[in-house]
């Protein structure tokens, strides 16, 4: 195996450990039995383990921010802005299936997560609040949207709706499919204003 490889393999381990038994489980001993290696193994890669669950928090928000970046386009161009917001949070929920350890520890923190983790969590919350807020405000531009629309409290509600969402999906995807939300946002949009409603 690579190094690089080897490393993928360790966080990996680390992130199932933690899933598992929860941040208070987490030792190098446990990481070993899991990746089905010895603690000198780790130690070539890691020099302890608070510079390890460093590298698996970084490696995870980079996933994560990745999958954002998508769901929430900087650019959107010439899109429909009504039907990008509605189908945002399908393409979220799509991400959070896709990648469900990764989004576990983000929507559904353990007790005893490390300061450092809820640090990283609460920075691309605001992040990503950020990046909804400005395409709130290019929906209202666009004409899409009454300019008389909060577009701070837009952006919160679009976010903590979006976050409740992927918690019922990682919960009970059955019951909560990310088509059953999309179709949820796009007849409340409907609702609050109409395709041929006038827009200022």
């Amino acid at each position: 195996m690579s190094p690089q490889g080897r490393r993928e393999q360790l966080l990996d381990a680390a992130l199932g450990v933690i899933l598992e038994q929860g941040y208070s489980g987490v030792s190098i001993e446990a990481i070993a039995r899991a990746a089905g290696v010895t603690r000198p193994v780790i130690y070539d890669h890691f020099p302890n383990l608070p510079q390890l669950l460093q590298a698996l928090v970084e490696r995870e928000e980079r996933c994560a921010l990745e999958q954002l970046a998508y769901v929430v386009p900087e650019d959107p161009a010439d899109a429909d802005p009504l039907a990008l917001l509605a189908a945002g949070v399908g393409r979220f929920l799509q991400a959070v299936i896709s990648r469900p350890a990764t989004w576990r520890i983000i929507l559904l923190p353990l007790e005893g997560t490390p300061p450092i983790v809820r640090h990283h969590i609460e920075t691309d919350r605001a992040q990503m609040l950020g990046r909804i807020e400005q395409l709130v405000r290019w929906a209202i531009a666009q004409t899409e949207l009454p300019d008389q629309l909060d577009a701070e409290l837009a952006a919160r509600a679009i976010r903590d709706l979006g976050e409740e969402a992927g918690r019922m999906v990682l919960t009970d995807p059955e019951r909560y499919s990310p088509e059953r939300y999309e179709q949820f946002v796009q007849t409340v949009m409907s609702l609050l204003w109409p395709p041929n409603a006038p827009a200022h």
